[in-house]
C-alpha cells in the first residue's frame, strides 16, 4: 500500500507516553513519524495537511487479551463448534479488521482454534488485507478438564506441559498463554481454583522463554496468581482475587495486569439475553472483587495493560476503546488509561516501535474529536473517532482537509 506524505497540524497531541502537545505538528511519512515539532517549524511545507483543530492525535490503540475466533455471541463456544475451519478463519479476519476500524492497531491473541488464526496474522503482515498487528498464542494450554478446555491444549504433568509449549512454538506462536486458574466461561471450574501445580507453571513458562516467547496466565484466583507470577510470567490476565502478597511479588518482578473489565461488565449487562447461566452467576460472583483488585494494583503502581477479553459474550470487536473508559470507572486517571492502551499495551506486546508519537515511529495513529485526557469519551467512543491510520495509511474514516 502506499502511503502520501501527511502533516498533522492545528489541535493536540498525546504522544502516548503521557504528555499532551498543544502547538506542534506531526509529520508522517513513509509509513512512519517522520517528525514531531512546534508547528512553526513547518514553515514552508507543501504536502498534504490535515487540520486536526478541535481534535486530538494520538497513537492507536492497542488491545492485549482478544479472541478473534469469537464472535461475540450469547455462547461463543457453541456457536464456533457448528462452524468449519474456513468459516473460523473468515470470522477471525472480519474480527481483526472490525477492531482496526475501532481504533485499535495492534492485538494480542490470547486463544485461538487449531492456529487458524495465524493465517490472518500472517496474510495480514504480508499486506494481503489491511489489518491490525497480530501477536497470537496459538492453543492456550490447560489441564484435563481445566479452563479452557474444549479449544486449548491439555496437558498434564512437567513433561507434558513442556511439550505443549514446544508445539505452540513449533507451530509459530508469538507468546504462550497457560491457565493458571479456573474461569467464568468453563462449566464445572471455580475461578479461585489453582489448576496447574507451581512445578507445572514454572517449567512451561521457562521453556517458553528459553525460545524467546513472552508469556501470558489466565489467573483469577489468587494461589493461581501466585503460581504465574513466581514462574515468571510476563502478564496477568484478569487477577480477580489478588491479594496483598500477590500484590508485592508482583510489583516487584513487574509483572503486567491485563484486566479484561470489558468482559465481565458485558455478562453483566447482557445476563438476560442467552449467556449460559453458569458464566452469570460466577461473573456476579466475582465482580466486586475485580474492580477491588483492580485498584490495588493501579493505586500500588503496577503496570496495567489495556486488554478486554473481545470476543467473549456482548463483548464485540470493534468496541474494544470502551476499556479506557471502564478503566477510568474504576478509578484509573483518563491520561493513565491512555497510557494503558497504546506505549504500555504495545510495550507487552513487544511492540517498541508503535504506541507512541515519536521520531521514527509506525504511523499507526488515532484521530479523535476533542481531549481525551479530559475526557475519556473522545477516545473510548467510535463516535468519537474521526480516522484510524495503519503505517501511514487511512483504515477507517476520513482525514479533515
Amino acid at each position: 500500500m502506499t502511503t502520501e506524505t501527511l502533516l498533522f497540524t492545528g489541535g493536540r497531541v498525546f504522544d502516548g507516553l503521557g504528555q499532551t502537545l498543544d502547538g506542534h505538528a506531526v509529520m508522517v511519512e513513509g509509513g512512519q513519524v517522520a517528525r514531531v515539532a512546534p508547528a512553526g517549524e513547518f514553515h514552508g511545507y507543501a504536502g498534504r495537511k490535515v487540520d486536526t483543530a478541535g481534535m486530538t492525535l494520538m497513537p492507536g490503540l492497542g488491545d492485549c487479551h482478544v479472541h478473534l475466533v469469537y464472535t461475540g455471541g450469547a455462547d461463543p463456544n457453541g456457536i464456533i463448534s457448528k462452524q468449519t475451519p474456513g468459516e473460523i478463519t473468515l470470522t477471525a479476519l472480519e474480527n481483526a479488521q472490525t477492531a482496526l476500524k475501532g481504533g485499535v492497531t495492534a492485538v494480542r491473541d490470547c486463544g485461538g482454534k487449531d492456529y487458524l488464526e495465524f493465517s490472518v496474522r500472517n496474510a495480514i503482515a504480508r499486506g494481503a488485507f489491511m489489518g491490525p498487528t497480530i501477536r497470537a498464542a496459538g492453543r492456550m494450554i490447560c489441564m484435563t478438564g481445566g479452563h479452557g478446555n474444549r479449544m486449548g491444549r491439555v496437558a498434564d504433568g512437567v513433561d507434558d506441559v513442556i511439550r505443549a509449549v514446544r508445539e505452540q512454538v513449533h507451530a509459530g506462536c508469538d507468546l504462550v498463554k497457560i491457565m493458571a486458574t479456573g474461569g467464568v466461561m468453563t462449566p464445572g471450574v471455580n475461578p479461585m481454583d489453582a489448576h496447574y501445580t507451581a512445578e507445572e507453571m514454572r517449567v512451561g513458562l521457562h521453556e517458553a522463554k528459553r525460545f524467546h516467547k513472552s508469556t501470558a496466565s489466565h489467573a483469577q484466583g489468587t494461589e493461581g496468581i501466585l503460581n504465574a507470577v513466581r514462574g515468571g510470567v510476563d502478564s496477568v490476565e484478569h487477577g480477580i482475587y489478588m491479594d496483598e502478597e500477590c500484590l508485592r511479588e508482583m510489583l516487584e518482578r513487574q509483572t503486567y495486569l491485563v484486566p479484561t473489565i470489558a468482559a465481565l461488565k458485558n455478562i453483566l449487562d447482557n445476563a438476560d439475553k442467552g449467556i449460559p447461566p453458569y458464566a452469570v452467576e460466577k461473573a456476579r460472583n466475582v465482580a466486586e472483587r475485580h474492580r477491588e483488585s483492580f485498584k490495588m494494583y493501579y493505586k500500588a503502581g503496577g503496570r496495567i495493560a489495556l486488554g478486554t477479553d473481545a470476543g467473549t459474550p456482548y463483548n464485540l470487536h470493534g468496541e474494544n476503546a470502551m476499556e479506557l473508559a471502564f478503566m477510568v470507572e474504576f478509578g484509573m486517571t483518563p491520561v493513565d488509561a491512555l497510557i494503558a492502551g497504546t506505549s504500555r499495551a504495545h510495550d507487552l506486546m513487544g511492540l517498541i516501535n508503535a504506541g507512541r508519537i515519536l521520531k521514527g515511529a509506525q504511523a499507526d495513529l488515532l484521530l479523535v474529536k476533542g481531549d481525551p485526557t479530559q475526557d475519556i469519551a473522545c477516545a473510548a467512543q467510535r463516535a468519537n473517532h474521526v480516522a484510524v491510520l495503519k503505517g501511514g495509511v487511512v483504515a477507517a474514516g476520513s482525514l479533515p482537509a
